[in-house]
C-alpha cells in the first residue's frame, strides 16, 4: 500500500515531479511563436469540452477571468476561436474552436508527439505504456486540482503535563 512507503520515497518523488518542469519547458519550446502554453491549453480544453462560457473556461484553467479573457482575445485575433454572446446571458461569451483552431491543435499534437518520440527513442513501448498508466493514475489521485488545497491535519493540542507532586510522609498517609 502506498501509505506504507518509506517517507524518503515521497521526498524523491517530489524531487522527480519538480524535474518534470524541464520536460514541460522543452515541450513549450516547440510551440509556434504566436501560440503560448496558455493559448494551447485553451485550445485543448475547447477541443475536449466543446463550446464553453468564459467563466467555465476560467474555472477549468484555474486562472483569473482577466487571464482567460486575454487568451481568448489572442486566439480570436488569430482566427483559432470565435467568441459569441451567450443567448441565455448576453453579458457572457461562448468560446468555440474554429477549423483553423482545430488545425493548430493538430499541429501542436504532431510537434509534441515528434518531440516525445525523439526523447524517448531508447524506451520500449511497454515502458512508455507504463509511464502513461502511472501518470494517468497519479493525475486521478489528485483530481482536477481545482478543489481546495490539501492541508495537513491540525496538530493536536499538547497533552498537559502533570507536575510531579512531592508528598511529605505525613500527606502520603
Amino acid at each position: 500500500m502506498a501509505g506504507q512507503a518509506p517517507y524518503e520515497q515521497y521526498e524523491e518523488l517530489a524531487r522527480q515531479l519538480s524535474a518534470v518542469g524541464a520536460v514541460k519547458r522543452d515541450l513549450g519550446r516547440i510551440l509556434p511563436a504566436d501560440c503560448s502554453a496558455g493559448a494551447a491549453a485553451v485550445l485543448a480544453l475547447l477541443d475536449r469540452h466543446g463550446d464553453l462560457r468564459m467563466s467555465a473556461l476560467s474555472e477549468l484553467l484555474a486562472v483569473d477571468m482577466s487571464v482567460t479573457s486575454r487568451h481568448a482575445a489572442h486566439l480570436a485575433e488569430r482566427g483559432w476561436i470565435e467568441r459569441s454572446h451567450d443567448p441565455a446571458d448576453k453579458r457572457s461569451r461562448i468560446l468555440r474552436l474554429t477549423p483553423e483552431g482545430e488545425a493548430m491543435l493538430l499541429e501542436l499534437s504532431r510537434r509534441s508527439a515528434d518531440l516525445l518520440a525523439e526523447r524517448l527513442s531508447d524506451w520500449t513501448d511497454a515502458e512508455v505504456s507504463q509511464l502513461i498508466r502511472l501518470m494517468t493514475r497519479l493525475r486521478a489521485s489528485f483530481g482536477d486540482c481545482r478543489s481546495a488545497p490539501h492541508r495537513p491535519p491540525p496538530t493536536p493540542p499538547p497533552v498537559p503535563v502533570r507536575e510531579p507532586t512531592t508528598r511529605t510522609p505525613a500527606q502520603a498517609t
